[in-house]
């Protein structure tokens, strides 16, 4: 265990904390908080939601995410629309996550050096996962907001989440509309829910 004393988990992050000061509070504070929690430990989804709310959605841009994701398909949706797509795909991450979060116990961070231009507006914070010996890469995207820096973009094993998503959810505007992609994302997360009960 390290000697050096531990940031409070409830104690928030400053918005005008570098970037990637900003990414090891957070992940910190995750990771405390699923190893002291057996509900977390158990992958339970409420628990895992209610966790994704108070410790990571603060420090994200889910709507820059969203809207990149859905590229030129973002501006023929409604506002309305908008919120939907944002709730959904929120949703269907942390229930495609909540296997990972549930399983963290005695995974190491490293925190690879961090280089950005003083007046930078968009960087990357590279870290490494080392768990049961396996490095995993998994690097984040932060933009400059005027709330501070926020997370929008996630590379996990080379693959960035925007890239991942951004075909599948043209083809389901293509071929339904962009209410055929909220109808789509609402389906997978009731499948997920039921998968998990």
């Amino acid at each position: 265990m390290a000697a050096s004393a531990q940031t409070p988990a409830s104690a928030a992050v400053s918005a005008s904390a570098q970037p990637d000061a900003l990414i090891k509070q957070v992940t910190g504070d995750v990771m405390t908080a699923v190893k002291t929690d057996p509900a977390l430990q158990s992958g339970d989804v409420n628990h895992i939601i209610t966790l994704v709310n108070q410790k990571i959605l603060p420090y994200t841009d889910f709507q820059r995410t969203t809207r990149l994701v859905m590229g030129r398909y973002w501006r023929q949706a409604s506002a309305q629309q908008r919120d939907q797509v944002v709730e959904q795909f929120k949703l269907l991450l942390i229930r495609t996550y909540s296997g990972a979060i549930a399983q963290v116990r005695n995974q190491q961070i490293e925190y690879l050096p961090f280089r950005a231009d003083p007046g930078a507006t968009d960087v990357v914070v590279r870290t490494r996962v080392t768990n049961q010996g396996q490095p995993i890469e998994l690097d984040y995207r932060l933009g400059k907001t005027a709330n501070g820096w926020k997370v929008y973009d996630l590379n996990v094993l080379g693959a960035w989440l925007i890239q991942a998503y951004q075909q599948q959810f043209a083809e389901q505007v293509q071929q339904h509309g962009v209410d055929g992609l909220i109808q789509f994302l609402t389906a997978r997360n009731q499948q997920l829910a039921q998968a998990k009960g």
